[in-house]
């Protein structure tokens, strides 16, 4: 038994940590201000804090559901709860390594059960909460947001469709891929979900200059290509090669880079 004070546990009394989403058995909280600052450091934090950039904490409630998290993200835990390091074979944990290789994520991904509470480090990011069932049941990551899922979330590799214009463009081959019905994931974007696009394809195409996309369906096919059919006319437009999503699902798109 315990209880929690001056944090958002049993009281959530304390006026300078704010909740900014809560989504299945995650909680993002957001500190207004830095109030561990010196004569030094004062007008830099108050500036940070009217300008967005605040810290902000990402906490599991495993009596909800158990959570995959990235390596090294764990700052607290509290109650009963078991640590996994997810590998189940000499096999599994190779496929994980070249998992974690391929999309640029932690190879072992650590997963937390029980029914305490755990916390993870603080960060500058913005934390950002979806469902899979949003995304059709299948969302792929662009390369290093993945922050945690919901344990019932299966992670697979999502490839591009076309290898060798994605080593011309200097893309990645492969991304992480959550697949399940329903289950709740985190981001750890630079962007905040205020100033997120979102577009809905229906049977429909969008070509992206840049890694402006953070997520998208797994249903679609994501290819990189040239803007033209020659090269002539591609170096003529001043374009290169661009991300080109087909098909029918959603997107998540930062506005600036």
């Amino acid at each position: 038994m315990y209880t929690v004070n001056n944090f958002i546990g049993s009281d959530r009394t304390n006026p300078n940590i704010l909740i900014k989403d809560e989504l299945g058995s995650f909680t993002v909280i957001e500190y207004a201000k830095d109030l561990s600052v010196t004569p030094q450091t004062a007008a830099t934090a108050y500036y940070n804090s009217l300008m967005n950039i605040r810290r902000r904490q990402l906490i599991c409630d495993l009596s909800q559901s158990g959570a995959t998290v990235q390596s090294g993200a764990m700052q607290w835990m509290l109650g009963d709860v078991q640590v996994s390091a997810g590998v189940k074979s000499a096999a599994d944990l190779i496929g994980k390594a070249f998992k974690g290789k391929a999309t640029g994520e932690s190879a072992i991904k650590p997963e937390y059960s029980g029914s305490g509470v755990l916390t993870l480090e603080p960060t500058y990011k913005h934390l950002i909460l979806s469902d899979t069932a949003d995304w059709g049941g299948g969302v792929v990551l662009d390369d290093g947001l993945f922050l945690a899922c919901e344990s019932g979330l299966t992670q697979k590799i999502a490839a591009r469709s076309n290898f060798s214009s994605a080593v011309a463009g200097g893309e990645g081959l492969f991304n992480l891929s959550l697949n399940g019905r329903q289950g709740v994931f985190c981001l750890e974007a630079n962007c905040p979900k205020e100033e997120l696009v979102e577009i809905n394809l229906q049977n429909d195409v969008i070509k992206i200059d840049g890694n402006f996309a953070i997520a998208w369906s797994s249903s679609l096919s994501f290819t990189v290509e040239r803007t033209t059919k020659t090269l002539v006319g591609s170096a003529a437009s001043g374009e290169g090669l661009v991300n080109v999503y087909r098909g029918t699902g959603r997107i998540w798109m930062m506005p600036l880079g």
